[in-house]
């Protein structure tokens, strides 16, 4: 479900700008700093654009690779011989953190907001474990995605907001592009809400998909190219990323259907704990959010005790913002825009007030 505001069309604007140089630190440099071990010195990681060698490549370091251990949640850390941080795994999580070359993210016609990062999310194909840097698969997996610019997560999500650009697998179906929030509520305004939910992965495609408990998602035609919040996650992190996906919010294990569903699952770790929906359960320590994590709203009232909007952390942008990207209603889908209120996750704004819990998958 997705906040409630009134409706703007869909300029046409450039999803994904790739800078020549992030100037500052990355998100990870700057919060793990604050939480390091005793004894271990912080350097500040910049990179580079193209992951050729150079003053911020990885290749170059001196010295061997090390590991330490991190709590609240709790996490692996490793270094490269200099110090700077080059992944960040998290135990009962799939999602990692890698240090890569440099990138920003922008949606220039719904906000001045501009992520610019060294940071790329991916995910394990186990979820992490103190210990499992010694494992071969990792060893493996690592080796296949250190400084690697394969599309990761954020790479997805930006290749469904406003005039992103269709992408065609070999049988043509269109599986990235431009994507809707949902169909027009044909109720207008009576119905309470300008737009419908409930458009999954599926409908967007616009073909069946079969899950593992042997139900079969269905698509309607009324919801092609639609995503809503918690369709949008679905298709970032499910179809595209391949985490498990769940017909329902209770068909056995996997990524659930609803945000609601999702924020009260057993998947991943609770980074910020759900210890309610209203206004004074509004969480205190959001420097414990990390790029990649999934953070979860309350927006309307009618959803009683339900959390009823999900979206995920893209990390702090150019004006000191912790900003989230999530498919909302105002915009009519994907969008780090301000529309109906700022993408931010600090301060007093719309979202941020809403904000009731996050989780790391």
């Amino acid at each position: 479900m997705a906040g409630k505001a009134k409706k703007k069309s869909r300029p046409v604007v450039s999803g994904l700008v790739v800078l020549a140089l992030v100037g500052t630190s990355g998100y990870l440099t700057l919060e793990l700093r604050k939480q390091e071990e005793p004894g271990v010195t912080e350097v500040r990681n910049i990179g580079v654009l193209d992951g050729s060698r150079g003053s911020g490549s990885a290749s170059e370091d001196p010295g061997e690779a090390r590991w330490s251990r991190l709590e609240n949640p709790a996490r692996s850390v490793l270094r490269d011989g200099s110090g700077r941080i080059q992944a960040v795994l998290t135990d009962g999580a799939r999602t990692a953190t890698l240090t890569g070359p440099a990138r920003t993210f922008e949606e220039p016609t719904s906000t001045s907001s501009k992520v610019s990062t060294t940071d790329w999310v991916r995910l394990m194909p186990e979820p992490w474990k103190k210990g499992a840097e010694k494992k071969k698969w990792f060893k493996e997996w690592y080796a296949e995605y250190k400084n690697s610019k394969e599309a990761d997560l954020f790479a997805f999500s930006f290749q469904y907001v406003t005039g992103a650009a269709e992408k065609k697998d070999e049988e043509g179906l269109v599986y990235a592009g431009d994507a809707n929030f949902g169909p027009l509520n044909p109720a207008g305004s009576e119905g309470g809400d300008l737009r419908l939910e409930q458009s999954d992965f599926y409908d967007y495609l616009g073909r069946q998909y079969p899950f593992r408990d042997g139900a079969t998602g269905a698509p309607e035609a009324m919801r092609a190219r639609s995503l809503d919040c918690s369709g949008f996650i679905r298709m970032v992190l499910g179809y595209r990323a391949r985490y498990p996906l769940m017909s329902s919010d209770t068909s056995g294990d996997g990524l659930p259907r609803t945000a609601n569903g999702m924020a009260r699952s057993d998947e991943g770790a609770d980074v910020l704990p759900l210890t309610g929906v209203a206004p004074e359960d509004r969480p205190s320590g959001i420097d414990q959010l990390q790029p990649g994590d999934l953070v979860f709203f309350k927006l309307d009232a009618r959803t009683k005790e339900r959390l009823d909007h999900v979206g995920m952390v893209l990390g702090y942008d150019t004006e000191g913002h912790l900003i989230f990207v999530s498919s909302r209603e105002e915009v009519n889908g994907p969008t780090i825009g301000d529309v109906g209120g700022v993408s931010r996750l600090d301060g007093n704004g719309y979202y941020a007030k809403t904000l009731r819990s996050a989780k790391r998958l």
